[in-house]
């Protein structure tokens, strides 16, 4: 489980397509203290560490990445060079800063317009259809692993505000209009739709 409150930036330094495919992302987490099969958030995807190497401020981890997980998320689309917002999993006692994030992205939304707004900036994103009505004005959602808070909905397309602080710390300072993200709805959400079928 992770709370979306990304905690550093890395970025993929190899890609590897035979078979599963697999990626080696550099971070400044130390890497002594992940544990090989342990679970890091990839922005926003849940992915098991099965190699690291390196020391604290210049690590590294390898991740495997099935079939499944590429057609449901933008991992698909990364090369070396892309930066990628980490998350390590949240331990018994820790601070829950976000919200409950699980790591498991629902499905990929657009970025379809970004403003100023203030010293902050407005991104309004396109969800898929399906997603849309997990999405509520003041409700939790993670894009691209970061939690975020829905300032608006109108009908599949959201906005959320990012404040200097997050564009500075994750990836979201450099996103550009038509962009893909990683949506991940709100557990609560999910499960009260669920329950509301059988009502």
């Amino acid at each position: 489980m992770f709370t979306g409150i990304i905690t550093d930036v890395g970025t993929v330094e190899l890609v590897s397509r035979r078979g599963d495919t697999t990626f080696k992302i550099r971070t400044r987490h130390d890497p002594a203290l992940i544990p090989i099969g342990a679970s890091i958030a990839c922005s926003g995807a849940c992915l098991t560490v099965i190699a690291k190497g390196g020391v604290a401020g210049d690590g590294w981890f390898t991740v495997e990445v099935s079939a499944e997980t590429l057609s449901k998320t933008i991992l698909g689309t990364w090369e070396p060079g892309a930066r990628v917002n980490l998350e390590k999993s949240l331990r018994v006692g820790d601070e829950i800063g976000g919200h409950i994030v699980s790591g498991h992205v629902d499905g990929v939304g657009e970025i379809v317009s970004i403003r100023p707004e203030g010293d902050s900036l407005r991104f309004r994103i396109k969800a898929p259809n399906a997603l849309a009505r997990f999405i509520a004005p003041k409700g939790s959602i993670a894009v691209d692993g970061t939690s975020l808070t829905v300032n608006e909905v109108d009908g599949a397309v959201f906005g959320v505000n990012i404040i200097p602080h997050t564009a500075k710390e994750t990836t979201w300072g450099a996103m550009r209009e038509g962009q893909g993200v990683n949506i991940e709805i709100d557990m609560l959400a999910r499960y009260l739709a669920r329950l509301k079928e059988f009502a």
